[in-house]
């Protein structure tokens, strides 16, 4: 009895990590597809500034992980120095400003489906810089998903969907959100050698020492002279107090779908981040079709359903290459 009231909490536990990762970020997309598509005030400006959004997830995101540390642990000796974080900071400022970017040129719905693609450059660099050899079912898995986004690439969008984008230009869309994806691969591979260096590092003090330097990074480049562009964002928010309040909606969603992924991670592992995450992304691109007037074709369904077939199969070869490890133990 007891073994089952503990599994029924596990379950409930794990079905409100998943209301929680979903809500936040799903609503977080439709904000962030919002602020870069939407025309505000009676003078029908739009919010050019998409870059001032880092910004203020840094800043918010930094006072969070503060209280956090104050309410649930401490900063322990064997801990990164936040001194450690401030290569890491660059290109996690540089990367995210390029996706957020991209929505100038590109709907939500292809900037989803072109992040989702992570697997083709590491596994390009494995192959071509560090001769990793990868199974057949691996290489299934990134034909998936290249060949789903190259197919969604190339077709028509519809014209209502290039009517609501400020400067239409697919190109150069993808090739930011690709951009985006090398330095979030040179963000990871540096947060993975922190906490190999420093194991002791909470995900909090990560938190923390990323969006420290994020802040310090994206307070130069917007305000470091006299007309940066962070100065004319503040004014926007100024006129425009609607975007103001969905910038810092923004912000909160982002603060709090941390909490739930930590929270995920910690309780159940990185793969069932993986899947809550991925099939988070598809349900935004739903979301994205239905409410925000971003129709997509039956064949754009079909590069859809193709890239997460791919996502969803590599979720399941890891499930089974974890499934395997207890059994080499005991033999």
């Amino acid at each position: 009895m007891e073994a089952h009231g503990a599994g029924l909490r596990r379950v409930l536990v794990l079905a409100f990590c998943v209301a929680g990762i979903w809500s936040a970020y799903i609503y977080q997309g439709f904000l962030q597809e919002t602020l870069s598509t939407k025309r505000f005030g009676s003078d029908g400006k739009r919010f050019e500034h998409l870059a001032f959004l880092n910004l203020a997830q840094n800043v918010v995101c930094l006072v969070w992980s503060y209280i956090m540390i104050k309410l649930w642990s401490s900063r322990s000796n064997g801990g990164a120095p936040l001194w450690t974080y401030w290569s890491a900071g660059i290109t996690n400022t540089i990367g995210p400003a390029m996706g957020i970017e991209a929505l100038k040129y590109i709907s939500y719905p292809a900037q989803v489906l072109a992040k989702s693609s992570k697997m083709i450059p590491v596994m390009l660099m494995g192959t071509l810089v560090y001769g990793i050899r990868y199974t057949f079912p691996e290489y299934i898995c990134t034909f998936l998903v290249a060949g789903g986004v190259s197919a969604f690439a190339l077709m028509k969008t519809s014209s209502k969907t290039i009517s609501k984008l400020a400067h239409p230009n697919a190109p150069l869309g993808y090739g930011l959100c690709f951009l985006n994806l090398a330095f979030d691969g040179f963000t990871n591979a540096t947060q993975d050698s922190i906490t190999a260096r420093y194991p002791k590092t909470s995900a909090w003090e990560i938190m923390l020492g990323m969006n420290l330097w994020g802040t310090i990074y994206n307070m130069i480049y917007m305000f470091g002279w006299p007309h940066g562009s962070g100065f004319e964002a503040v004014q926007f928010c100024k006129q425009h107090p609607e975007a103001a309040w969905d910038i810092l909606l923004y912000c909160l969603c982002g603060a709090v779908g941390q909490n739930f992924i930590f929270l995920t991670i910690s309780r159940f592992g990185s793969l069932a981040n993986t899947t809550v995450t991925t099939t988070r992304k598809f349900v935004s691109i739903v979301v994205s079709s239905l409410l925000s007037g971003n129709p997509l074709s039956p064949k754009q369904w079909g590069c859809v359903l193709m890239v997460f077939s791919g996502l969803s199969y590599q979720i399941y070869l890891k499930w089974r290459k974890l499934q395997r490890l207890p059994k080499k133990k005991k033999t």
